[in-house]
């Protein structure tokens, strides 16, 4: 052998070790780029169950999630007698270019190992593909297509469980627009929502999340009654697919303070394929303002005030087509529901034509009713019409079947140029990468449901780390809160309008609805509206600067050399430090702040300072219980 071959002979070897590792390996190890989170897989027999697949997961040395089982039921028992036939292991580190997020830039580094199983008589059926990032672990099970062709299956149960330490507690949520609590996990009543945060016994934080569920069945959380300490996924309902088939990926984000797991959510988006959009020029987000009269001078109105405020659409609400719950409703035309405006004269496609020439676009709501029944009709109606939009409402989730209607509609508006905005108990797991076209989605309790202010220091580190929410931010609406008093009212917007405003920024939605209740005659012109004109919904960069979960946080965006921040608190008055170090040092900025005030002359109460600031400024902030702060931040 001549010295050439030989060292490519090596080569292969070397590759082979590095890339492959063989059954007689008992255990395999996936561990994270920067070494800091290991997932291992393994096998187990119990009792007269034998080769169980188990998997554990640790973070710089401590328990995360205890030894698990994994497996699946169905057409067959995928949970035991397997044997592992091979492991591809890989790895990959790449960015990619946002249209719109909550940075620019993403970063795509993992390490993955491909595990190839057997059971007597299915050889090669089933394989478990493991990921580890830096910002979490993620698994999920791929049946692949046999040389024959594809095979039928159904999959009736997944035994996925996650087994914490005693002492656990999670952030829980029966439903998507329902409201928060921490729970031990003990007792459990229902099946709660994804993600599951958790605050674990050593202090680091967790998050169960599921990505990539776009052809399958809603998972929820519960807990598992045989296994103390153990969650367990709760499929909607059964499956039936053909091979080639992937399940979702079942995730868990591992951060060491609350922040870190907002600043990582973009974990979700990695885990679904880039955008298959050829051209995405017309996918153009922005602010947005409901128009509720549904009346030809106050939608002119709206398009007028929306150039004013530099909105970007007006959306017209439920009513424009008639009463959206009735099957004969046409969504082909205009008749406004008498409940809504009995004497309305909208002209709709005027109104577009008006929009369209001041630079605003249309945004239109369409129940599922009238989705499911007409969309083929509708699509290149609207297209014609000159809509940007759509907002389904009240849409149907958790089957297979609406889940992949769902997702095939958002696929056929982006086929005519439409932009999605989804409501109701619709819960995101990173489609949106793929087709951008969805921008926004509900799924949130947000302010219809008039919450109390702790509620906004939940839902950063719950609900938005599975991507942005339509949360209908306020401003004007009456308030619940009187003087002194630290009860909220559910007839009204329980938090003051600084915490409306910091919203803006906490919240992250590249569709962002602004003065939900409010008309344009609502609107005083009051100072501090140039921060609403001003703030973008996309962004550059974000970072948390503080937060505890239930009690407050601090959210920094930047967009180009400018930077803005939100802060708010549950219904406590605090005061805390604010560093901006984050701030380019040797350079000089201005800090226009906006803060509750209530020596201010305005029905607001909202007051305005500026001042000079640099990476060395360290900003007291006192939030009134219910409150907020706003913060816009330009170099000098």
């Amino acid at each position: 052998m001549n010295k050439t071959r030989f060292l490519m002979l090596i080569a292969v070897l070397i590759f082979m070790l590095c890339g492959r590792v063989y059954a007689q390996q008992n255990q395999i190890t996936t561990t994270s780029p920067d070494k800091n989170l290991i997932i291992s897989v393994r096998l187990k027999d119990v009792g007269e169950k034998k080769g169980m697949l188990v998997y554990s997961a640790e973070y710089k040395g401590k328990p995360v999630v205890l030894e698990s089982e994994l497996g699946l039921t169905g057409s067959l028992n995928w949970t035991e007698n397997f044997t592992i036939k091979d492991v591809l292991t890989s790895s990959k580190d790449t960015t990619w270019h946002a249209i719109y997020g909550e940075r620019s830039i993403y970063r795509n580094h993992y390490n993955e190992s491909l595990i190839v199983l057997n059971q007597p008589g299915n050889e090669g059926m089933l394989e478990l593909v493991v990921r580890a990032y830096n910002e979490g672990i993620a698994f999920r099970y791929f049946f692949p297509e046999k040389p024959a062709g594809g095979t039928y299956l159904r999959i009736t149960k997944e035994s996925t469980g996650f087994t914490f330490s005693e002492g656990t507690k999670a952030w829980v949520t029966g439903t998507a627009q329902g409201a928060y609590s921490l729970q031990p996990l003990k007792a459990w009543p229902t099946e709660y929502e994804r993600p599951l945060t958790l605050e674990l016994k050593d202090g680091l934080y967790a998050s169960l999340a599921e990505a990539e569920m776009v052809d399958y069945s809603r998972t929820k959380f519960s807990l598992d009654a045989n296994k103390p300490n153990t969650v367990k996924c709760a499929m909607y309902e059964s499956v039936d697919l053909f091979t080639p088939f992937s399940t979702p990926w079942r995730v868990i984000m591992v951060a060491e303070r609350p922040g870190q797991l907002v600043e990582n959510n973009f974990i979700m988006l990695n885990l679904n394929p880039p955008c298959k959009i050829d051209k995405t020029d017309w996918i153009k987000p922005g602010k947005i303002m409901r128009e509720i009269t549904l009346s030809a001078k106050g939608s002119k109105e709206l398009v007028d005030f929306a150039v004013k405020r530099n909105l970007k659409y007006i959306h017209f609400d439920a009513g424009w087509y008639g009463n959206e719950y009735v099957v004969g409703s046409d969504a082909t035309k205009v008749s406004v529901d008498p409940r809504r405006n009995p004497n309305s004269d909208l002209d709709l496609q005027e109104v577009i034509r008006y929009a369209k020439e001041k630079g605003i676009g249309v945004f239109l709501y369409v129940n599922q009713r009238a989705l499911y029944k007409q969309l083929d009709e509708i699509l290149p109606l609207y297209k014609q019409w000159g809509v940007a939009g759509i907002k389904f409402g009240f849409v149907e989730v958790g089957s297979h079947h609406w889940t992949t209607w769902l997702h095939e509609a958002v696929k056929k508006c982006a086929k005519y140029g439409l932009m999605v905005d989804i409501h109701d108990e619709y819960r995101p797991t990173g489609f949106s990468r793929t087709y951008p076209n969805l921008l926004t989605q509900e799924g949130i309790r947000g302010n219809e449901e008039m919450p109390p202010a702790t509620n906004s220091t939940v839902q950063p580190f719950t609900r938005f780390l599975a991507g942005p929410a339509d949360h209908t931010i306020c401003y004007y609406q009456q308030r619940g809160l009187k003087p002194g008093q630290n009860i909220p009212d559910s007839r009204y917007i329980n938090t003051t309008s600084g915490h409306q405003m910091a919203l803006a920024v906490v919240f992250y939605s590249p569709l962002q609805f602004l003065y939900w209740y409010d008309k344009p005659s609502d609107v005083q012109d009051e100072p501090e509206l140039e921060f609403f004109d001003q703030v973008p919904v996309v962004w550059d960069d974000t970072k948390v600067l503080n937060g505890k979960i239930g009690e407050y946080i601090s959210v920094a965006r930047r967009s180009g050399e400018e930077w803005f921040i939100g802060s708010v608190t549950n219904t406590d008055a605090r005061s805390m430090k604010l560093s901006l170090d984050f701030l380019p040092a040797g350079k000089k900025f201005e800090a226009s702040i906006y803060s509750d005030d209530a020596t201010v002359n305005t029905r607001t109460k909202v007051g305005i300072r500026r001042i000079p600031v640099d990476s060395k400024t360290v900003l007291d902030l006192k939030l009134n219980a219910s409150g907020g702060q706003a913060i816009h931040i330009v170099s000098l």
